[in-house]
């Protein structure tokens, strides 16, 4: 039996379609009960006012028709005054017609032409009739509108106007003899500016329109003004009708002259109450106008400071981006133009900023300036706002550029402002690109669907730690993302700023401004794209090896291919090596000093190729002949022949020298295919097969057995796996700790260890998730576990627990807590014998009251660690770019101050990197992350450039794409001679690419410490000048040994300073000025010395051995520059240091080997991952 309670109950009869149409009753016996909702909105009364005042959309159409009733009032107003001739009689018909013609004595005036008016029959309807409508529309909203006071209603002035207007026209339907009574009809304008006003009013509510209050208040304004006319001339016209009887436009010629304070007199008001309406009006337009001025301007400038808005039509016929950033500093600014407008396509694109604070007087200035007011909007508003989306035109928009504030104290609290701002756009608009820089490493996975990310300390921390094993890399890569038209120093400028005479000539390449003239050349290279079918480059190397094509390219057109990416394939390959083979759909990528495009070919004549190859080039001062001359729009290159030469052709074989049997080797040829013979020899793998396999008894013993693997743990979700040299088994935290003993190990200082190779000390405020991008690097596969240096990280706080999870695996990592402030500290984590000391800036001193100063306490404490240790080097990351000059920083350097003029004067030309020439950044001892800003801009137009950044610095492992590296030259390799023999010899043997050359030089024009010798003993006339030559020569390498064994030196030093201050001068000019420098350098040595003692003496008090504290070898007199993709031609130096992009060794490695590994990265760890981080 069915249970009747659980059965479905029957539908209500208003779901029951059957039930409509059968008529069915039954539901009248359901006990249901329908409720209907909000009853008191069905009365009359609330129905009529959602009609007439709630409806949006029925309140406008309700005003627009009331707007244009009172309009046609004053349109039937003007048609009476033109049909009216008051010479035909006016008032009622008992009245005397000749009235009007009747003389009166002066002074006295007739009413009747004022009180009365001819109004035609027709007239009068129209009239009634819209007066009528009037009066029940305005009882009928004083009705609904009513609220409990009866006379807030009637004393409105809007109510009164109506009742004036409308009131004596009903009258005059009961009392005909009233009909021509004159009624101020044109008061009606002011109700129309009313109904205007709230038109308007209704009309923004309806279509959901902001920022409108500008349009609003000039749109009252102008109404105001047109009211004040309109007023004033039908007044004057009708009281002028007992006078002077003037027209309507008389009216308006007297109105327009009175107002504007001409007043040619030649029409006036005749009678006293067409004076006393002149006046009364003047009064008005006195009070009123100024306040609606008033409002005006504040509104005026409230809109300039929030920037107005972007028009729609703008956004749909030009091309814009929008710059969305928290606070919009100057630099900011000028380097985002400086480098989004160098490129030639985005010449026509605008800028809109979209910032909530206001704009400081800084920024309003330069966007004053015409270049930049033309091309470039400030909108005051926020991101999270879709109003203020709207008025950027977001969704119309080519791209949105979202920029963190690397200045704020809390540093993750500015990233969830960036992560909320990327949400809003994407949220707002899907389809517009997003480019977005974002600063913790952790939050970078909740902005993936970003088309491009820059994540700061990521790049920030595989650079500095890829500056410790390839010199300058900062620079490097800071060159490369940066336009550039190759800033070349002026030399004539600088010889004037530093005063010399030397001479430009073959033999001068080692002058000092000589330097200058090949890095500011170099520094023009950046990397562009194109594809190799349509390429004037690489379209003949179409089935030839990578390694083919890029030696021959360079060596016929200067261009150094770094790497290709496949049709099919979105990951770019860094030197695939020798064994890939160039396809037509290829994309490449190479160095160069501008793009293809913008280049034209000229094929140079036989003769003066026989001409030129007569000449023999001996320097850099001559331009070499494959070197590419830069102009602003194009590159013109040199083309030599195209033909193959041999290997034993005479460009890469040594000439025969005489007294010798013969003759090295010659560079063997590049080949167009890989063989797989040539590669297995190549030293790259034999390095590697060496690394591979079994160790020898010192490294076992030593405990250097490392396994290679992925890093079982990472801090934060979201970081690349990069295979890497790691530990068997992970290390306890207490072994970690380099100061503190434990029971695993009793060292309590780096000495006790006995690292082979040298300490790598990264200074630091907190462990950040960042710093694990600077150890994966250096303790990368490809890295030589012989070469790998010891990492000690010095914290002011103690890391915590995840982070000491994540190192724990990686060999030769410790940390310790200290600071730099500190000089115990900096010698137990063993300074004295570290090859890089990595000082990074620090989160809690990035703000300060005034910007600049942000670097301060850095400054300070790296010019105190360059006084202590000036043998060591020092890699400084600074806030504010500007703030490089200070590095390093000696007052009374006469090539500093030289260079810092020279710095003031390309700055005034504009220049992107105007401190390019700054010795520490030259030499990639000092970086700042806003250089890299303009990685995020380039992307815009090359949108590869963060991949290949990323690459390079190790942060993303691609396979078979190459990695960074460098190498020196030695004395064994100076029989390579030239770049381009160089090219061609690592093509030919590790399949290496070359793309840049780190040269060190020493620094002519400040006075070495070897020189102060020389002239004591040329102003004791003691020696002659053949034994001071020999002096000079081998001062340098005796004056540390001399003092560490003379400790009366310091004393015959000054004593040689008094000396030199008791004599004088026979000379004047310049020779005095050398006595100033020689007496300053005697001054710093003894200083020196003070220092080194200060140095030793507390390394004796915390029981270090002072042996490996080298006080006196310092590198003050050496310059280090970069040159990025060298002419062919240019010599190779001692010393100097080539950047490679060295093939992946994993490419050449068998798949049983890396199965090998793979295995063993599996079970590494196994058990020890834990959960991530957030």
């Amino acid at each position: 039996m069915v249970d009747l309670d659980s059965e479905v109950p029957p539908l209500p009869p208003r779901y029951r379609f059957r039930d409509l149409l059968l008529g069915d009753q039954g539901w009248q016996s359901d006990d249901r009960v329908q409720v209907e909702f909000y009853m008191n909105e069905n009365t009359f009364k609330e129905r009529l006012k959602l009609f007439f005042i709630k409806n949006q959309r029925s309140s406008l159409r309700i005003r627009l028709f009331n707007f244009s009733l009172k309009l046609l009032s004053c349109f039937l107003y003007i048609i009476r005054v033109l049909l009216d001739d008051p010479t035909q009689g006016h008032g009622c018909k008992e009245l005397n017609r000749d009235c009007y013609n009747q003389n009166y004595t002066p002074g006295t005036i007739d009413w009747s032409p004022i009180i009365w008016v001819n109004r035609s029959l027709p007239l009068w309807g129209l009239q009634v009739s819209v007066a009528l409508i009037s009066l029940f529309e305005t009882l009928l909203l004083s009705y609904l509108s009513y609220k409990g006071n009866i006379w807030e209603q009637i004393l409105r002035i809007p109510f009164l106007l109506e009742i004036i207007n409308a009131v004596p026209f009903i009258i005059t339907i009961f009392w005909p003899v009233l009909r021509n009574l004159f009624i101020p009809v044109f008061l009606n304008c002011w109700l129309a500016k009313h109904a205007l006003e709230n038109m308007i009013n209704d009309l923004h509510r309806a279509i959901q329109r902001t920022q409108s209050a500008m349009f609003n208040q000039v749109l009252i304004l102008i109404s105001t003004l047109l009211c004040l006319i309109f007023t004033c001339i039908c007044g004057i016209q009708h009281l002028e009708r007992a006078g002077n009887k003037l027209t309507l436009f008389d009216s308006l010629y007297f109105c327009i002259v009175t107002f504007s304070t001409v007043g040619f007199g030649d029409v006036t008001p005749k009678i006293w109450p067409s004076k006393l309406l002149v006046v009364i009006m003047i009064c008005v337009a006195l009070v009123v106008l100024p306040i609606q001025f008033e409002q005006l301007a504040y509104l005026w400038m409230e809109r300039q400071k929030s920037g107005g808005n972007y028009s729609r039509h703008r956004a749909q016929t030009e091309k814009h981006v929008v710059l969305c950033v928290s606070s919009l500093k100057i630099d900011l600014l000028m380097d985002f133009l400086n480098e989004f407008y160098a490129h030639p396509r985005l010449q026509d694109y605008y800028v809109v900023i979209l910032c909530p604070t206001e704009m400081d007087a800084q920024v309003r200035r330069v966007l004053q300036i015409p270049m930049w007011s033309q091309r470039v909007i400030y909108l005051q508003g926020s991101a999270l706002k879709d109003q203020d989306l709207l008025r950027a035109k977001m969704d119309d928009a080519e791209a949105c550029f979202i920029l963190s504030s690397r200045c704020e104290v809390d540093r993750t609290a500015a990233d969830h402002q960036t992560i909320l701002r990327a949400w809003a756009v994407k949220d707002f608009a899907p389809n517009c690109p997003l480019y977005v820089q974002i600063l913790k490493p952790e939050n970078k996975f909740h902005i993936k669907f970003a088309d491009h990310v820059v994540c700061e300390e990521e790049f920030k921390y595989a650079m500095l730690a890829l500056n410790c094993i390839c010199p300058a890399t900062s620079t490097l890569i800071t060159l490369l993302v940066h336009t550039s038209r190759g800033q070349t120093a002026p030399w004539e400028a600088f010889r004037q700023l530093t005063g010399t005479k030397q001479t430009l000539n073959r033999e001068s390449q080692q002058s000092s401004e000589q330097w200058q003239k090949m890095y500011g050349r170099c520094s023009g290279n950046e990397v562009f794209h194109i594809n190799l079918e349509e390429s004037t480059f690489f379209a003949e190397y179409e089935g030839k090896s990578f390694t083919y094509a890029s030696f021959h390219a360079h060596k016929k057109f200067g261009v150094c291919l770094i790497g290709v990416r496949k049709e099919d394939n979105k990951n770019i390959l860094l030197n695939p090596g020798p064994r890939y083979i160039m396809s037509s759909t290829d994309i490449c990528f190479y160095i160069n000093i501008t793009k293809e495009e913008n280049s034209a070919f000229k094929k140079q004549e036989k003769h003066r190729k026989r001409h030129e190859s007569k000449l023999s080039y001996h320097g850099a001062s001559r331009l070499p002949v494959h070197s590419i001359i830069a102009s602003m729009g194009t590159v013109a290159i040199d083309l030599q022949d195209t033909g193959c030469r041999t290997s034993s052709g005479p460009t890469l074989a040594l000439p025969s020298e005489e007294g010798k049997e013969g003759r090295r080797p010659s560079i063997a040829p590049v080949l167009e295919v890989a063989d797989s013979s040539s590669l297995q020899a190549c030293d790259l793998l034999s390095d590697q097969s060496e690394d591979e396999t079994t160790p020898s008894d010192d490294e076992v013993s030593a405990g250097l057995e490392y396994a290679k693997g992925y890093p079982p743990y990472s801090p934060y979700i979201g970081s690349s796996p990069t295979f890497c040299h790691l530990l068997h088994e992970k290390v306890p935290f207490c072994c970690l700790r380099l100061d503190k003993g434990c029971q695993h190990n009793y060292y309590e200082d780096a000495k006790a260890y006995g690292f082979k190779n040298k300490l790598i000390i990264v200074a630091a405020e907190t462990a950040g998730n960042g710093l694990y991008n600077f150890i994966v690097p250096l303790r990368a596969y490809y890295r030589p576990k012989k070469e790998l240096n010891p990492i000690v990280l010095l914290l002011d706080n103690p890391p915590d627990m995840h982070f000491l999870d994540a190192i724990c695996w990686f060999p030769m990592v410790y940390y310790m807590v200290g600071s730099i402030d500190n000089l115990d500290d900096l010698l137990r984590c063993g300074v004295t014998f570290a090859a890089n000391m990595v000082v990074v800036d620090k989160e809690s001193t990035m703000s300060a009251e005034e910007d600049y100063m942000a670097d301060a306490k850095t400054i300070v404490n790296v010019q105190t660690l360059f006084r202590l240790f000036s043998s060591l080097s020092i890699i400084t990351e600074l806030t504010h770019p500007a703030n490089m000059r200070f590095m390093q920083f000696r007052a009374k350097d006469c090539y500093s101050l030289a260079l810092s003029k020279l710095e003031k004067k390309e700055r005034e030309k504009g220049s992107n990197l105007a401190f390019m020439f700054r010795l520490p950044f030259a030499a990639g001892r000092v970086f700042s992350i806003s250089m890299l800003d303009t990685l995020l801009y380039q992307s815009f137009v090359k949108d590869y450039m963060i991949s290949i950044t990323r690459l390079l610095l190790g942060l993303d492992t691609t396979p078979g794409s190459g990695f960074l590296c460098s190498m020196k030259i030695t004395e064994e390799d100076l029989w390579i001679r030239t770049y381009a023999r160089l090219y061609q010899k690592l093509c030919s043997s590790t399949g290496d690419i070359p793309i840049g050359v780190y040269r060190t030089e020493s620094q002519k024009l400040t006075t070495s410490e070897s020189q102060i010798s020389i002239s004591v003993e040329e102003w004791e006339d003691t020696k002659d000048t053949r034994e001071q030559v020999n002096y000079r020569s081998n001062h340098r390498n005796s004056t540390s040994s001399d003092q560490s064994d003379h400790p009366l030196l310091r004393r015959k030093s000054m004593q040689w300073a008094r000396r030199l201050s008791r004599r004088v001068p026979r000379h004047s000019g310049k020779t005095a000025e050398r006595i100033s420098q020689q007496r300053m350098n005697l001054y710093r040595r003894s200083e020196r010395q003070e220092l080194a003692e200060l140095v030793k003496n507390r390394m004796k008090h915390l029981g270090l051995s002072p042996a490996g504290y080298d006080e006196m070898n310092d590198h003050q007199n050496n310059l280090s520059y970069i040159l990025i993709n060298p002419s062919p031609d240019t010599r190779l130096e001692l010393n100097d240091i080539v950047y490679l992009i060295r093939p992946d060794p994993l490419a050449y490695v068998p798949n049983t080997a890396s199965s090998r590994k793979d295995s063993f990265c599996n079970t590494v760890g196994q058990d020890t991952r834990e959960e991530t981080q957030l």
